[in-house]
């Protein structure tokens, strides 16, 4: 499989992998706005020559959207391979292509937001394991920041300490978000609906820069789910299991 890294000059021509519609759909439009505002931050995505989920992104820890300690390294993202793509030593083309080029830049080494077992949009901590990367710290309540140094006398990457235990003070739901995912543009405004079809209290708090991404109070800017000030989730949810936990919080 070849990589293809996506730049300003091919970011129109080239599909982003996990929305491959075309450039006027919302998810697509919204992600390739945040990509391009983002390149001059170091920002790099590669791809496989594939159209399906096969990629890796990543950026200068110091410019990342999270809320982390991390001075020197390299940050992911994103890093996604799945379907028929899976089992054939595409994610394995994908990290390597990422070590190199972060060691040619000096990086310390790799850091990446987990979990403590496989969840949505959490990168797996499985095969991240199995790569070599170790935890270095934790947050509440199953997030895991995960680093692969590059020279053992790195130092460790950490949380900032207002998100080991997330939280905020806000009555009802609130959710923090950003357009690094492309699907927020489209299942934000869904149960943004749901909430005030059914007359609960909902905030959503659109996150729009990186100063405010890094103050944040989640570990997962992209996506993250309050009631009551307690984190629920971070998965970005359907309309369907929006009401469900709506339900549940009866």
């Amino acid at each position: 499989m070849d990589i293809i890294t996506i730049t300003k000059d091919n970011l129109e021509q080239e599909h982003i992998c996990c929305a491959l519609s075309g450039n006027k759909d919302c998810q697509v439009a919204s992600k390739k706005a945040w990509m391009r505002e983002r390149f001059d931050d170091g920002l790099v995505f590669k791809k496989g020559n594939v159209r399906g989920k096969c990629f890796i992104e990543y950026i200068p820890a110091e410019n990342a959207w999270v809320p982390i300690k991390a001075e020197g390294y390299m940050f992911i993202n994103c890093f996604w391979v799945s379907g028929q793509l899976k089992g054939q030593g595409n994610a394995n083309l994908l990290l390597q292509a990422c070590i190199e080029d972060s060691r040619q830049k000096g990086k310390k080494g790799l850091v990446i937001l987990s979990s403590t077992k496989k969840r949505p949009f959490l990168s797996d901590p499985e095969f991240l394991r199995y790569k070599g990367f170790k935890e270095a710290d934790t947050a509440a309540p199953y997030f895991e920041l995960l680093y692969l140094p590059f020279d053992e006398e790195a130092l460790m990457p950490g949380f900032k300490e207002h998100v080991k235990i997330p939280e905020t003070e806000d009555a009802g739901f609130v959710l923090y978000y950003t357009h690094q995912c492309p699907f927020t543009a489209k299942y934000v405004p869904l149960i943004e609906n749901i909430a005030k079809g059914r007359s609960v209290e909902f905030k959503s708090i659109f996150i729009e820069t990186r100063e405010q991404a890094q103050n944040a109070p989640t570990p997962f800017t992209t996506y993250s789910l309050f009631y009551r000030g307690r984190f629920l989730t971070n998965e970005i949810l359907s309309e369907k299991k929006f009401e469900k936990i709506i339900d549940e919080m009866k």
